[in-house]
């Protein structure tokens, strides 16, 4: 049976270009989480670098500490306050380090949530 407009398409043509455009949106599902997962990725990186760099301060400002306790007990001279400024302006750095990595990493979403959100809308129109 032919329309005016020309043959109608075998039931093989039918599944085959039906298998071909789920194929392209499996493509572009799987694309779209790959994006979702490699910005959450970099944004957790920065958040890492920066709660290391705030542990490593922190490590120093211990240094400082301990080497200020030793002049203070050492020796009574003002030399001490010089040394507890810069202990107490390492461990401010850290703090702020801190605050700014745990900030970074609460902000980071690496679940691809908008690809599993699409490929469940495109199960159900499927089964539907």
């Amino acid at each position: 049976m032919t329309t005016g407009t020309g043959p109608e398409r075998t039931i093989g043509q039918l599944v085959a270009d039906a298998t071909h455009d789920v194929q392209g949106i499996v493509r572009s599902e799987i694309a779209l989480a790959k994006a979702e997962v490699s910005a959450g990725a970099k944004v957790m990186g920065k958040g890492a670098g920066l709660l290391g760099g705030a542990a490593f301060v922190g490590l120093l400002g211990l240094v400082f500490l301990f080497h200020t306790l030793a002049q203070v007990l050492g020796i009574w001279l003002p030399l001490w306050a010089g040394y507890g400024i810069t202990t107490l302006l390492m461990f401010v750095v850290a703090a702020v380090l801190g605050l700014l990595g745990k900030k970074s990493l609460d902000k980071a979403k690496p679940a691809p949530s908008r690809a599993i959100a699409e490929a469940q809308q495109t199960i159900a129109t499927l089964k539907s």
